[in-house]
């Protein structure tokens, strides 16, 4: 049941998603690895809630991104593993890398691109010795980062988070694929496990060790994942379930807004970012679709994709809002079960459940 990570052992085979702006920061993220999982804090306007955000959010993102590591692995009692999850279309993202890494985080995930040069940012900071973790959605794209690492940076991937088309947030598949599985026709998650597996087989042989791979979006349930890790994947990535826990990051608000949520009330949206996304059905998605959403009037740079003066909203003012629990100008990212999600609970309460599915389906 436990996972070797770069010679550390997580207890539980449970990494929680990061999910950003401010959903998934120090509390959540602690909370998940106290209980044996990986927690996950999103880097992403990690330091909206700082003072001095407006004048200067770049300088607020890294101080507050510094501290919730520390918090973060405070609130862990040392029992499981807490992670940043980087996003590679943020401007931030080398330097949030270099912030965690020196602030002692044990593994770095990203996606929402390639992390090309990631062994190299990691390589700035000797004294770290992080897992290092790319987000892909198929058994291509783990190959080719495999080969960029291997080839230029000498290292491959300490494990790897494959994330099917059912997920929440932004995805790694066409608007025209996050459609069809949001219709109820989604890439078998199987199929891309096993895609991914054959992809680092040759560097799995090469390198002698294991490289861990765990399935994300679309995961339901501890029975899922019990499915998933005799198909050969070393564990599960949850996300949306842990938004309506008392530990979770988000507002009140955010949290009713889900546990409120019905199946029909999901869709898929564009992101400035340059990808489709999942979330909620909110009234500034309603106003985007209608084309009564007021153009971009303020920007502080935080994605390199994206052109305010094209983008249909602004992505950080959107997320902000929803971290916030504003319901009418908020985007609130979930997965395709978000649904399913019915009441408050703990975060003790969902790893515990979880387990005993998997133990169940054993």
């Amino acid at each position: 049941m436990a996972v070797t990570i770069r010679g550390k052992t997580l207890p539980l085979p449970i990494l929680q998603g990061g999910m950003g702006v401010g959903i998934s920061l120090e509390r959540l993220a602690g909370a998940v690895a106290a209980c044996g999982g990986m927690g996950t804090i999103s880097t992403a306007l990690c330091g909206f809630q700082e003072p001095d955000f407006a004048a200067d959010p770049q300088g607020a993102n890294l101080r507050a991104l510094k501290r919730q590591v520390r918090r973060a692995k405070e609130l862990s009692h040392g029992v499981g593993m807490v992670a940043v999850n980087a996003m590679v279309a943020t401007t931030q993202y080398a330097n949030s890398v270099r912030t965690a890494l020196k602030a002692g985080v044990d593994a770095v995930v990203c996606g929402a691109g390639l992390p090309k040069d990631l062994p190299a940012i990691a390589a700035e900071v000797p004294e770290s010795d992080a897992a290092l973790a790319p987000i892909v959605s198929s058994g291509r794209a783990a190959g080719l980062i495999c080969r960029l690492w291997d080839k230029h940076h000498g290292r491959i991937p300490d494990f790897v988070v494959l994330e099917g088309p059912l997920a929440g947030g932004h995805l790694g598949f066409s608007p025209e694929e996050a459609r069809q599985a949001q219709a109820g026709r989604p890439k078998s998650l199987s199929s891309l496990l096993q895609e991914v597996l054959e992809a680092l087989a040759p560097y799995r042989d090469k390198a002698g060790r294991d490289i861990p791979v765990f399935v994300a979006g679309g995961v339901k349930n501890g029975a899922e994942m019990a499915r998933y890790m005799k198909e050969g994947a070393a564990g599960a990535q949850f996300a949306t379930r842990f938004i309506a826990t008392e530990e979770c990051d988000a507002s009140e608000a955010y949290k009713q807004a889900l546990i409120a949520a019905k199946g029909e009330d999901i869709t898929i949206v564009q992101s400035p970012v340059g990808m489709p996304g999942r979330a909620l059905r909110s009234p500034l998605i309603v106003r985007v679709e209608a084309g009564k959403q007021p153009p971009v009037d303020r920007c502080i740079r935080c994605l390199v994709p994206c052109t305010p003066s094209k983008a249909p909203y602004c992505i950080s003012r959107a997320l902000m809002a929803a971290a916030r629990g504003d319901w009418e100008n908020g985007l609130f990212f979930c997965g395709a079960g978000a649904g399913e999600v019915k009441c408050l609970s703990t975060v003790r309460e969902q790893m515990d459940e979880i387990m005993r599915e998997w133990r169940a389906a054993e």
